[in-house]
């Protein structure tokens, strides 16, 4: 234990995209090098230290603290500052907007600063390494028989199946996706739309309301709210959609494009977080202004009218992940820091 070079705290015990970051790099990163996971609500089979060893570690070598939040980067000064923990700290920030002040100064603290995208290294007041996200393309690929999956996971196998991940809220689009689908889906009978992730009390009244209009039109054997789904059926709803689209009205970074195409799916999404970088306009997919629901609605119906167009969008998709966002280029930029601080 007292080799360990890496520790990554995650400290929130429910589901986020920081995460699901956590969770899907460090297992790639510990072929790279000595890292561990820390804090709550994470799989067992992650390399792991319990947080009251990592704060008493021994002070025979610098590791490094790598934070993804305010919390993390907060703790990481403790332990370096009242404890006197060797840590080197650094900071991974997703965030388009601009920081308050406190997290400022935070960032001030830091030993060295990540960013997910251009966009958000250009909300930070000092230099950082632009490093984009990665997918797994060994996890998320093509399937063999798409028919078969979606007879597997209970969808229509005839269906042109639309997809929309992520917890179910205004700024996701959810909205703006459900007005698109009413428009388009009663002149195109076999189009279908199809969203997984958990609607929170908070976001019920929104969701209800979004339900009954769904009903009202007659559509809701054909626009249906799945819920929160197990990692390995999000994967394999995936790999059974025609098209994805993320009409989010802001953005971190979002992964789920990425995810998307590297399974053979093209992408309508707006121009948010970093999808502008992911996804190249009329090739992989098409980008549209945040909150725009008639361009939303005609990016969908070029690419539901179109079965040649899409189906070469797709295989476009999965090379263009293939060549340029692997989560092993990702992991092995983030260890070439780590490994610079550790120097």
């Amino acid at each position: 234990m007292s080799g360990v070079e890496v520790v990554a705290p995650n400290l929130k015990r429910r589901l986020s995209g920081v995460t699901a970051t956590v969770v899907r790099l460090i297992p790639v990163q510990a072929r790279m090098i000595d890292i561990r996971a820390t804090g709550p609500g994470l799989p067992l089979e992650l390399p792991h230290i319990p947080l009251a060893r990592a704060a008493f570690l021994p002070r025979d070598r610098w590791r490094v603290w790598h934070a993804r939040r305010n919390t993390e980067m907060a703790l990481g000064l403790i332990l370096r500052h009242v404890l006197r923990r060797r840590y080197r700290l650094l900071f991974t920030s997703a965030a388009q907007r601009r920081h308050t002040g406190f997290t400022r100064w935070l960032i001030r603290q830091q030993d060295a600063l990540i960013a997910t995208s251009p966009q958000a290294a250009s909300y930070l007041e000092r230099d950082a390494t632009v490093i984009l996200h990665g997918v797994d393309t060994e996890v998320f690929h093509p399937p063999a028989d798409r028919a078969a999956l979606r007879r597997a996971l209970g969808l229509d196998e005839n269906a042109l199946l639309i997809g929309c991940f992520g917890r179910i809220r205004a700024q996701k689009g959810v909205d703006l996706l459900v007005e698109a689908a009413l428009r388009l889906f009663p002149s195109r009978p076999r189009a279908q739309l199809v969203f997984t992730g958990r609607i929170t009390p908070d976001n019920r009244a929104f969701a209800d309301d979004l339900i009954q209009r769904i009903d009202a039109a007659g559509l809701a054997d054909r626009i249906r709210f799945l819920g929160e789904l197990p990692w390995d059926q999000v994967v394999a709803h995936y790999q059974a959609l025609d098209l994805f689209a993320a009409p989010a009205r802001w953005e971190g970074f979002g992964l789920t494009p990425l995810e998307a195409m590297a399974c053979g799916v093209p992408v309508v999404a707006a121009r948010v977080g970093a999808y502008e970088t992911l996804i190249r306009e009329g090739e992989t997919g098409s980008l549209i202004a945040p909150g725009d629901a008639d361009g939303l609605s005609a990016a969908l119906a070029h690419w539901l009218d179109d079965d040649a167009a899409r189906a070469r969008a797709g295989e476009a998709a999965r090379a263009h992940v293939s060549a340029r966002h692997k989560i092993e280029d990702e992991a092995a930029a983030i260890v070439a820091i780590y490994r610079k601080l550790l120097a």
